[in-house]
């Protein structure tokens, strides 16, 4: 009561005050009231003055209402408050505290009565502001009025002066003086009117003026008098004054006016902006709307709104444009269901782009227009797809969902064969990788193979060469003679460097392979058109083989090539197998041998095209190889190199024997009943009797179908003829018109009007077609429902057991299994077969992008009246699908039955409680069974106490082969033992729901794993997660924890080898645990862990004695508790840490573990260490990958950029899977390692789905985005699924030249081999193989030398399968230009020499490797005496040479000197398989010695740290080879 009371008491109190300051502001007003009462009445005053008076007067008593108004208000509203606060009074319970400090007590009551006198005054403020307001409204309205009344004098004007001279006594006298003084002397003069003083001069008068006038300004002294009435004339002096009072520097006016001023033109600015950006805005909607027009439409006119979030979120992204601030977390729509119209597409675009300036719309709308081409593109491929995906579905007859492998590469090769070279063009050879897998190619043939025309795309270098040399002739000649010297120079240049485009040519270009689309370049006019569309394309294939037909007969044409072809080609007249220097020739002869891939009919094809007409002359560097050849000057026969080819191709012979019987068996039987085929005449008739079967057999399955024979529609009319100087000017316009930008061309060498015109046209100004080559979009993607098409077998056989009552005790057991396998949608590589998403990339692979859509209806023609299967072959394929269903049936039931029966996730069974429950299984009947299938199984090793656990695979193992040893149908009887163990098995509820939440802990553990970004810490969070969630919430204890692991202890030795350090622990625990070391001499029982490898557990910590507290501050008292140490163990039960947890900060003084929390804590350790182990694996494979790249990187240049992608279960509920972008090469060889890798969602892939396509078919991908060429390469797991991918972009190259390809299989298959030896031997499924001396020195080490060392050995198998022969070629080439000083030009001799010093070096630095002592030895400069060296022994020695044993001690400078000065490109064009081999062989071996020296540095992982946000890394051995 009392502190309410003392809080009522003041309000009398300031109400009186609030009155009496109302009075004292009532009595103010008056004053003016009572004077203007008080002054004597002026009756001389005229009507005008009476008119003013009366005007005044009511101003005045209007004023007086306004002032009393808002006090009665204010008033009246503090009296209804007052008697609210009489009526009611409003309690708050009262708060009892204890243990409360008193100045806590103070800081609440200060709180409150601040709180509310701020209020108060705050309320006081807001009324007084108000009141100002509204009287000054009313004032404004009285003048307004008052003007009305009495009109404006303007004679006063004339005081307006702004001379600065009188300017401040101007303003003076007109705001102090004359505003009295000038009524006053009107008044004195009407006095003096008023008694005629004027007329009567010399009357005297008591008249004053001066007295008059002292008394006037008395009486109206503005101090005393307060708002007279004002006249006309003083309304407007009052006006003039305020104006000149702004010209007055330095004073309030003057600043106001200014200020005023400044907002004034702020305004009209903003205003103006304002108006400006609305007609910006409008534009812009308008160019947007124009621009709408060049999308592809749904039937409706709409586009979907996810493929404009693509475009916006691409732009924004763009690095160069540097959009940081507008980059957003877009919530991209993951459907098509949401479309936008014209006007809905400006107004979303514009929403997002108010604030761009006109360069950066601009850059938009060109972003645009290159989106729309692109988005053109992707509707075609997709309709390509979908046509491929109907191809797949009509081709498996029995609905397996996979056809045969080997048939469809068979079809593909034929289907290549019997295309026009044109056709070719585009197309991509099946023969070659990456149709092929690496596996399925020799090894001679994958190292040692240099022919150029193996390459994925036909004739690719030479044509790449040929338009180089055709550009640099043209430029030449219009050189000036000063210059052309220089212009040799550069051409040369060119050729070496013919991978490395300029930046700015476009995408598609006819150096490389062929034109983009056949349409593109000479039906550029016919492209408006809308109509006919399709009628259009077939007469622009058709015209452009007339254009460029002949070019490529004659132009393309192998023989005497300018590179190192022509010179083997010359060479083997001395002894080689091959009859003619033509290409065709050499490869007719290899196939009479025994040639196993495909027809030959391009060779003969080629034979018959140089009898019609050679070429316009050869190339000097042929004839003088030639010439040379002729005089007999090489010893040595190259023609072994001939002989090599033909017995790799008689090696490789196997797979396209392979497939000949594949066909062949297919149509064994349709044969017995057919009539004979009709004969055709292909293109080509030069075919091998492989390439004959093949198509013989298509064709006749073709009859026997009743379809037409598919090779008609890919017939294209070749012209026979044309003049020389048209085949030089067509190509050199089609290769000039897309290279816009190549040093030696430009615009003005165009050779006509016409074609200047074509090639200046804006195509993008263009009106573009609504139909893509004549059809129209449906508005659907299939890339965005092929999921509709997909088969998972594991969620269709869950449905079945959902169906079955037998096994309802482990549905949501088998619904937590399918709910936590995140990564889905991908397919596993198989070299037997292909699925339906495979087979559908295989096709895009081989059409390519620049095949019109007719081509790949008539490869699917094709292939419906081609493949074919045989009632064995569906049969097989039905039992395999079965098979299947049954095995993945299997695994479900085991799984959900380990899960049940493991019912404290600890991730392991005890064998003898399984065999006992077994054992009753039919009253003990089966055991006999059971005991033959343990004599087929090898359980794993048994643990400490002679006791054997069981992992989830053994168990099924086991089961399976118990299984397999009762009679009946395997399935039935597993299900009876599945039904007898689930029945067996008693778990009440309260056991199941422990379970449930237990495996959901141990999920997010390895889910942490799989989403970490290749990091630990994530997995350090969720194993604590899970420890601590259990022991509260089925244990009821506080614990803490930490994890220990073992290091080699290179620092203290004398205390022993190894360390226990630790890593990481409890968030409490941190400051005394983290980062401390634990010896062996030290108390503690980790290390007797570490030793007997089970788990310990001591129930009271303070009664052991051998136990080690890292906090010193803890009393003894309090150090009560319990501590359980777990091992942490790999996959060979190896101990590699252990994981502690204890009960110490637990408020109860004994709170043991109990058996079935010490089981869930061997699970989390057993979880732990798979995610360990799991994040380790992505680690080294991350360290093999950089350091491929650094030896690919100075190798190949046409690689502008290499990317490292890792798949990761995707955040969002329902989607299948993102894409974790790991780390970056860029042009300097630098890799860039992210420490948050950025995150890639399917959704946001629309322009670039090349990337998901890759993962999702695990399947290498050709694909071009942005105007950039990629080669996506998987990274394979074990199963054949892919874990990440490589994106090599080459930039506007089609493709890499023969030998960057070549490079780049050898990259990737190192590499790939190298990631299932860490992944196989991190899971247990092969033992570690150590060949190296460096691979025992610790894991990290050897995952820093593993891509070396696999290449080490693929080269040592490559070179164990060369003959002596092969030696003996290099041995007898040999030049003496002292012999014949006379034979040679300078330049010829030059090159030989060159040739003969690679030979010398590169035999000599691989001698100085093997026999290290020739350092020392005169025979080192003698090249005679050097070749005694090479002998039958020395492969031998190089096989089993190891570059990093301790007893290895060579001279690597001077090994340096001998190689490193040959470049790659020059070994590549010398063309020989043993400098080959030798050459990648001694590289490596110099990059493995440089390593052994920089043991410690240059094998660490380049991971980022805590604080880095990337790192950048090149791993040694990078730069060993020479550059090109």
């Amino acid at each position: 009561m009392s502190e309410s009371a003392s809080q009522e008491e003041p309000k009398p109190a300031q109400e009186n005050g609030e009155d009496k300051e109302g009075k004292q502001e009532a009595t103010e007003m008056n004053e003016p009231i009572e004077s203007q009462q008080s002054q004597p009445g002026s009756s001389a005053l005229d009507t005008s003055n009476n008119v003013v008076e009366e005007a005044t007067s009511e101003i005045k008593f209007q004023e007086l209402n306004l002032e009393g108004q808002p006090r009665t208000s204010t008033d009246s509203i503090k009296e209804s408050n007052i008697g609210v606060s009489k009526n009611i009074v409003a309690r708050k319970p009262a708060k009892v505290v204890f243990n409360l400090d008193q100045t806590i007590l103070d800081l609440k009551l200060e709180q409150s009565w601040r709180k509310n006198l701020f209020e108060r005054v705050e309320a006081r403020a807001q009324a007084m502001q108000q009141r100002i307001i509204d009287k000054d409204n009313l004032k404004k309205e009285l003048e307004k009025k008052a003007e009305k009344t009495l009109p404006k004098d303007n004679l006063a004007r004339e005081w307006f002066n702004i001379e600065n001279m009188t300017l401040d006594t101007r303003v003076y006298l007109l705001d102090k003086l004359l505003p009295t003084l000038v009524p006053g002397v009107e008044k004195m003069l009407m006095q003096v009117e008023k008694k005629k003083l004027l007329a009567k001069v010399d009357i005297p008068t008591k008249f004053d003026p001066i007295n008059y006038l002292g008394e006037y300004l008395m009486r109206n002294n503005p101090y005393y008098i307060k708002d007279s009435g004002k006249s006309g004339y003083q309304r407007v002096m009052r006006d003039v004054t305020e104006d000149l009072k702004i010209h007055v520097t330095n004073t309030v006016h003057n600043r106001v006016s200014r200020m005023k001023e400044k907002v004034k033109e702020r305004q009209e600015q903003r205003e103006y902006i304002n108006n400006v950006k609305i007609k910006v805005a409008n534009t812009r909607k308008q160019a947007l709307q124009e621009q709408f027009s060049e999308w592809i439409l749904d039937p409706k006119g709409m586009i979907p709104m996810t493929v404009i979030q693509n475009v916006l979120h691409e732009f924004f992204e763009n690095p160069d444009f540097q959009l940081g601030s507008h980059c957003k977390q877009w919530n991209i729509a993951d459907s098509m269901e949401q479309r936008l119209n014209k006007m809905e597409f400006a107004e979303y675009i514009s929403s997002h782009i108010s604030d761009f300036k006109s360069e950066m719309f601009e850059k938009l709308l060109k972003h645009l227009c290159h989106c729309a081409d692109e988005f053109r593109e992707v509707i075609k491929m997709d309709m390509q797809r979908q046509m491929f995906a109907e191809l797949f579905l009509h081709c498996d007859c029995g609905k397996v969902g996979f056809l045969d492998r080997q048939r469809t590469l068979a079809l593909l090769e034929i289907f290549y064969d019997q295309s026009p070279k044109m056709l070719r063009r585009l197309l991509r050879n099946p023969r070659q990788w990456p149709f092929i897998e690496f596996e399925e190619i020799d090894l001679p043939e994958f190292w040692g193979d240099m022919d150029n025309q193996k390459h994925v795309y036909e004739d690719f270098d030479n044509v790449l060469l040929e338009m180089n040399t055709l550009l640099s002739e043209k430029h030449a000649s219009k050189t000036p003679p000063k210059l052309s010297e220089h212009s040799e120079d550069q051409h040369k240049h060119d050729i070496h460097r013919i991978p490395t485009q300029p930046p700015s040519l476009p995408e598609q270009q006819t150096g490389t392979i062929a034109e983009p689309e056949p349409h593109d370049i000479l039906t550029e006019e016919q492209d408006t058109e809308s109509t006919g569309e399709q009628k259009l394309h077939k007469e622009s294939i058709t015209a452009q083989e007339q254009h460029k037909g002949p070019t490529m007969q004659q132009g393309t044409h192998r023989e005497s090539t300018v590179e190192d072809g022509s010179r083997r080609e010359s060479v083997i007249e001395q002894g080689s197998h091959r009859e003619s220097v033509a290409e065709g020739s050499r490869r007719e002869s290899i196939t009479q041998k025994g040639s196993r891939r495909g027809s030959i009919a391009e060779g003969s094809r080629r034979e018959s095209i140089t009898q019609k007409g050679s070429r316009r002359g050869s190339i000097a560097e042929g004839s003088r190889r030639e010439s040379v050849t002729q005089k007999g000057l090489r010893r040595g026969s190259i023609a072994e190199e001939g002989s090599r080819r033909e017995s790799v191709t008689r090696k490789g012979s196997r797979r396209g024997s392979r497939r000949q019987s594949i066909i062949g068996e297919t149509h064994k039987e349709s044969t017995e009943e057919q009539e004979q085929p009709r004969e055709t005449i292909p293109e080509e008739h030069g075919m091998d009797s492989t390439s004959q079967s093949r198509e013989s057999s298509i064709l006749r399955e073709s009859e026997k179908s009743g379809e037409p024979t598919p090779f008609e529609h890919t017939e294209i009319p070749l012209q026979e003829e044309n003049t020389q100087e048209q085949i030089y000017e067509e190509k050199l316009f089609t290769f000039s018109e897309l290279q816009e930008d190549d040093p030696v061309s430009s615009r003005k060498d165009h050779l006509s009007e016409t074609a200047k015109e074509k090639v200046q046209k804006d195509k993008a100004c263009e009106p573009k077609s609504p139909q893509v080559e004549g059809k129209s979009w449906s508005g659907e993607l299939f890339s965005c429902n092929w999921k509709k098409y997909a088969k998972y077998e594991d969620e269709e056989q869950a449905n079945l057991i959902y169906g079955n009552s037998r096994f309802t005790d482990l549905h949501p057991i088998i619904r937590n299994i399918q709910s936590y396998k995140e990564v889905k949608g991908r397919s596993a590589f198989n070299a037997v077969s292909f699925n339906l998403v495979q087979f559908v990339q295989l096709l895009e692979t081989f059409v390519g992008g620049d095949a019109p859509l007719s081509v790949s209806e008539t490869l699917t023609s094709f292939f419906k009246g081609s493949y074919a299967e045989t009632e064995e072959e569906k049969m097989s394929a039905l039992e395999e699908v079965r098979q299947n269903a049954s095995r993945v049936r299997r695994g479900l039931l085991l799984e959900a039955l380990f899960q049940m029966w493991d019912g404290d996730g600890s991730g392991f069974l005890d064998l003898e409680e399984v065999d006992e429950l077994l054992y009753t299984y039919k009253e003990g009947m089966e055991k006999k069974s059971i005991e033959t299938a343990k004599l087929h199984i090898q359980f794993p090793k048994p643990h400490p106490g002679d006791e054997v656990r069981l992992s989830s695979k053994h168990f099924q193992k086991y089961i399976e082969l118990v299984v397999s040893e009762h009679k009946g149908n395997e399935d039935h009887v597993l299900e009876s033992l599945v039904e007898f163990l689930m029945t067996a098995l008693e778990r009440n509820h309260t056991d199941s729901l422990r379970n449930s939440a237990r495996r959901k802990w141990l999920h997010q553990i390895q889910r942490a794993a799989e989403t970490s970004g290749v990091s630990l810490e994530p997995v350090y969070t969720e194993t604590f997660k899970a420890l601590t969630q259990d022991a509260q919430t089925h244990g009821n204890k506080k614990i803490s924890a930490h994890i220990s692991l073992l290091e080699e202890n290179l620092l203290l030795p004398d205390r022993g080898t190894v360390l226990l350090r630790n890593v990481a622990c409890t968030l409490d625990d941190a400051p005394f645990v983290l980062n401390k070391v634990l010896y062996r001499d030290m108390k503690g029982i980790s290390f007797t862990v570490v030793d007997e490898g089970k788990p310990i557990h001591v129930p009271q910590v303070q009664h052991h004695g051998n136990i080690f507290f890292w906090n010193d501050s803890r009393q003894k008292t309090d150090q009560n508790g319990s501590l359980l140490a777990l091992p942490l163990q790999d996959a060979y039960l190896r101990i590699f840490g252990v994981m502690a947890v204890d009960t110490l900060r637990d408020p109860q003084k004994i709170n043991i573990f109990l058996p079935h929390e010490i089981r869930f804590y061997q699970g989390v350790a057993n979880v732990f260490s798979k995610a360990y182990h799991y994040v380790h694996s992505r680690e080294h494979i991350l360290h093999v990958v950089i350091t491929g790249i650094s030896w690919l990187y100075d190798i190949t240049p046409g690689a502008i950029s290499i990317t490292t992608y890792f798949i990761e279960p995707s955040p969002e509920k329902g989607s299948d899977y993102v894409l974790r972008n790991m780390m970056v090469t860029g042009p300097l060889g630098l890799t860039e390692i992210h420490k948050n890798p950025p995150t890639i969602f399917r959704k946001t892939c629309i322009f670039r789905d090349f990337l998901f396509k890759c993962t999702d078919s695990s399947e290498v991908v050709l694909a071009s985005a942005c105007g950039e060429n990629h080669i996506v390469i998987p990274l394979r797991e074990r199963t054949g699924e892919a874990l990440g991918a490589l994106d090599f972009n080459i930039g506007k190259s089609k493709m890499l030249l023969y030998r960057e390809f070549k490079d780049l299989q050898k990259m990737m298959k190192v590499v790939q081999a190298a990631c299932y030896e860490i992944l196989g031997e991190l899971s247990g499924e092969i033992k570690k193989n150590l060949v190296l001396e460096i691979e025992s020195v610790g894991e990290v080490q050897r995952a820093g030398v593993l891509f070396f060392r696999i290449m080490l050995q693929e080269l040592q198998a490559s070179l164990r399968l060369l003959t002596s022969m092969n030696f003996v070629s290099l041995l007898l080439y040999d030049y003496d230009p002292l012999a014949e000083p006379t034979s040679l030009s300078d330049s010829q001799s030059w090159l030989l020499e060159a040739e003969m010093k690679l030979i010398r070096d590169i035999l000599t630095g691989v001698i100085l490797f093997i026999n290290p002592e020739l350092e020392l030895s005169s025979d080192l400069g003698n090249w005679d005496k050097c070749k005694l060296y090479i002998n039958r022994y020395l492969v031998e020695k190089i096989c089993a040479f190891d570059p990093t044993a301790k007893h290895v001690n060579v001279n690597l400078k001077l090994i340096g000197e001998y190689i490193k000065d040959h470049s790659r490109i020059e070994v590549w064009k010398f063309g020989n398989i043993v400098i080959e081999y030798l050459y990648h062989w001694s590289h490596i071996c110099l990059a493995l010695m440089e390593i052994n020296k920089k043991l410690n540095s240059s094998v660490t992982p380049p991971l980022p740290s805590k604080t880095d946000s990337c790192v950048y890394a090149k791993m040694p051995g990078g730069s060993m080879l020479g550059k090109c």
